[in-house]
């Protein structure tokens, strides 16, 4: 596994202290364990599909899940967040739940958006403006979209490769790590109320 050094940007550190406070704060149930570990499931899942597909920067990915979303990297990172404060299920968690939305869609998830797009329509011109206009951001279209032959990828399978390249081992690790958390925080408890 790479170690990629965005992963312990300060603004990250800060998330990864609030999700720890979230943890030994948190008062799950078997229960909320269960229900909590399905969008988790399917977020993870969709990220692990999403990465292999991703060609960053050498063509535009409109193949896997991006024939149906935009960003389901995003998707699939608000899924596993839904489903950690499912199995959280405490005041404290709503509240930074409440937070990370308003943050997310009234800052983060527009201003990336803007840059994204304007960096792959000054790469791809037409073939990203057409790809834009007929595939939505969050919300995936019942029916893949079918880019123009001569815009189609040479490859469209999902590759071990470019899943290793765009460093989504440590993502998973992480998300398996935040579950064997919550398992223990409710087998042990930790004392904590």
């Amino acid at each position: 596994m790479r170690f990629a050094r965005k992963r312990l940007r300060p603004r990250l550190l800060a998330v990864y202290a609030l999700a720890a406070a979230a943890v030994v704060l948190s008062h799950p149930t078997p229960t909320s364990l269960a229900i909590g570990a399905i969008p988790i499931a399917i977020g993870e899942g969709l990220r692990l599909w999403a990465t292999g597909h991703l060609h960053k920067n050498d063509s535009l990915t409109v193949a896997g899940p991006y024939a149906y979303l935009r960003h389901p990297l995003y998707l699939g990172t608000l899924l596993i967040g839904a489903g950690f404060l499912i199995m959280a299920w405490n005041a404290v968690a709503f509240g930074l739940a409440t937070l990370f939305v308003l943050v997310f869609f009234g800052y983060y998830m527009p201003y990336k958006d803007r840059i994204e797009s304007a960096r792959l329509e000054s790469l791809y011109g037409d073939a990203y403006r057409r790809y834009a206009a007929a595939v939505p951001r969050l919300v995936p279209r019942l029916h893949a979209y079918e880019p123009l032959q001569a815009e189609r990828a040479p490859e469209k399978a999902w590759r071990r490769a470019r899943f290793a390249d765009n460093n989504e081992t440590g993502t998973a690790v992480v998300v398996a790590l935040g579950v064997l958390c919550m398992v223990v925080r409710t087998v042990v408890g930790w004392g904590i109320s």
